[in-house]
């Protein structure tokens, strides 16, 4: 595996929380951030759900899978991803993801995310007990 550039930075808020299963717990959160993608700013807004999971030595991880949209600030361009990662709480009563993202730009709304198109990047997530949250991810090659 070889990573290669930073493709998006970003941060924002943690904007909403559903129960979808009391079993796990199986939780939804909806995001909204902001930020650069390869220098293009734009917003993403979209959700994820985790499930609580035992790890090794009784460690407590989750699964996520998430999903969202992508716009250029300025209209000029559209793209959709699906993602899939492992987190775990940090000392800091933070939660850290790492996991794999998969991009696709619309037919129509391409334009200036069209480099995203088919490209499958490594991100990792924070987030912290306020809500705040943070995402980079780079290419993978």
């Amino acid at each position: 595996m070889v990573l290669g550039e930073l493709i998006e930075d970003e941060t924002g808020k943690i904007t909403g929380h559903r129960v979808l299963d009391v079993e796990g717990p199986k939780i939804e959160r909806s995001f909204t951030m902001a930020g650069e993608y390869k220098g293009i700013h734009a917003t993403d807004i979209g959700t994820f759900w985790t499930v609580m999971r035992q790890g090794a030595e009784a460690e407590p991880i989750m699964y996520a899978d998430a999903q969202g949209v992508i716009t250029a600030k300025d209209g000029e361009g559209m793209a959709t991803y699906t993602a899939q990662g492992i987190g775990r709480f940090t000392s800091a009563g933070k939660v850290r993801f790492h996991g794999s993202v998969f991009f696709r730009t619309t037919l129509t709304g391409g334009r200036k995310l069209s480099f995203l198109d088919n490209m499958v990047g490594v991100f990792e997530y924070e987030g912290d007990e306020q809500g705040n949250c943070s995402v980079k991810v780079w290419e993978w090659k």
